[in-house]
């Protein structure tokens, strides 16, 4: 049975898309098998894979519709074991269309039971916001991993997002627990870096993984080669930090 993980932080620019990429790539390698459902109408999960987001006819938007299976949507990618839902700019029309449907926050959950048992992990990528592709996501997921940024505003926010998967616990799903907090864009040279880690470790102890992702430049440049880094350069420290991190997250699924 397949663990659904969401990468969500209402905050943009926190490394959820990298992560959400990263992790699922590096979870492949280790031989587990992965499925990666991009949920943001930007679609740069679906493209950092190499996926030609034009061409996408079959997406997320159409499974959160019911009008295709998850099966359907399904596609292949260059990172071994990962296969992708992709998304499209159409995404941006499902929180209108799903307003007035019943059962709107389950759309997700009830599409992903037919391919739960495919997979070892599910990765959701989701939107920066908490509207209802997030909600879906967090319905949808056993757990959310949560990126932070080691920069000045990082905790901002926090506290809402915090405040909203307790919402989605009381109301919508009981299960859903948090993965992790995971600190991103760590650099030990800025003292502030330095203060953000010593904060959120203070704060919250064991929810925060040990692994840390650090600044590199190799990361921000696989997704224009259409690339997870673990394919753009193995060798490098963002390669590194990511595997970490897959293995940190097999570990705590496999007590």
């Amino acid at each position: 049975m397949g663990k659904i993980i969401a990468i969500a932080n209402q905050k943009g620019g926190v490394g959820k898309t990298t992560t959400s990429v990263n992790l699922a790539a590096s979870l492949g390698v280790l031989e587990k098998k992965v499925l990666l459902i991009d949920a943001d109408p930007q679609a740069n999960a679906t493209s950092g894979l190499g996926i030609d987001v034009e061409s996408v006819e079959i997406g997320t938007y159409q499974i959160l519709e019911h009008s295709h299976s998850p099966k359907e949507a399904i596609i292949s990618c260059s990172a071994p074991n990962v296969d992708v839902i992709p998304a499209h700019i159409d995404l941006v029309a499902i929180e209108i269309e799903l307003v007035d449907k019943e059962n709107r926050e389950y759309m997700l959950k009830q599409a992903l039971q037919s391919v739960k048992e495919d997979y070892d992990f599910i990765i959701i990528d989701c939107a920066p916001s908490l509207g209802l592709l997030t909600l879906n996501a967090l319905t949808a997921a056993d757990s959310v991993i949560i990126p932070i940024q080691c920069e000045y505003f990082a905790l901002e926010g926090l506290g809402k997002l915090l405040n909203t998967i307790k919402s989605i616990q009381k109301i919508h799903n009981p299960e859903l627990d948090i993965e992790g907090l995971l600190l991103t864009m760590f650099d030990s040279r800025l003292r502030l870096s330095n203060q953000v880690v010593e904060e959120v470790q203070k704060h919250f102890n064991d929810m925060v993984f040990e692994t840390i992702i650090q600044r590199n430049i190799k990361l921000s440049e696989a997704p224009s080669f259409g690339e997870s880094i673990i394919n753009y350069d193995a060798t490098s420290k963002g390669a590194t930090n990511y595997l970490h991190l897959a293995q940190e997250v097999i570990q705590k699924n496999s007590n």
